[in-house]
């Protein structure tokens, strides 16, 4: 029997899946509502896989990857996320995720997902694994400075680049427009640019918008 753990931020998302994989066998061995959760979950369970959210609060799911994946306790993670973007999944990957899998994917496509992370092989979207795989080889598919970005502050920048105000972002992320504004700041200061149009730049040049 596979042991199962699930860290999502929605109640509701984490009862449905809970109730999905009983019916089909696995072990739900414990749920966290963030990522620092998430993390004391595994140290402390060490389950088989863990299915990790990536937009959660406390710490998103890309460094609680990097810090599950640094207990070295066996545990497999699968992301499982609406981001659609194949740039979500190549940071998730690279921090360490053996699967990638979008909350709309049918409940037989997430058993098969956890069975083969389970096995320590990859799982990525049917009619996206070319693309991802391929990108996912490529060392500078990220380029350096992209990957010191956080995931909030990786969404921030990608929101700004397609113009939405700090408001707007606060609304559709639901936090402060002082937060907002604070990860501004440090996309600036990591990506060493001067203001929005730079980053709208950017976010163009690297392939993180489309326009």
């Amino acid at each position: 029997m596979i042991r199962v753990a699930i860290s999502d931020d929605h109640a509701l998302v984490r009862e449905g899946l809970q109730r999905i994989l009983r019916e089909r066998g696995f072990e739900i061995v414990g749920e966290a509502a963030n990522g620092v959760e998430a993390v004391a979950l595994v140290e402390k369970h060490h389950p088989d896989v863990i299915l990790l959210d990536i937009s959660m609060p406390e710490k998103d799911g890309i460094e609680a990857t990097r810090e599950i994946v640094a207990l070295d306790v066996g545990t497999r993670v699968l992301i499982l996320t609406m981001h659609t973007d194949e740039h979500y999944a190549l940071r998730a990957l690279r921090a360490g995720a053996l699967g990638f899998i979008l909350k709309d994917a049918k409940a037989e496509q997430l058993v098969n997902a956890i069975e083969r992370v389970k096995q320590g092989k990859r799982y990525l979207p049917p009619d996206l694994e070319r693309s991802f795989a391929e990108k996912y080889l490529q060392p500078e598919a990220l380029d350096e400075p992209a990957k010191k970005l956080s995931n909030r502050e990786f969404e921030v920048m990608c929101m700004l680049a397609m113009g939405l105000t700090n408001r707007e972002i606060a609304d559709k992320l639901t936090i402060s427009v002082k937060t907002v504004d604070s990860h501004r700041s440090h996309v600036l200061k990591k990506l060493q640019l001067r203001n929005n149009s730079d980053i709208t730049r950017y976010a163009i040049q690297h392939g993180f918008i489309n326009v």
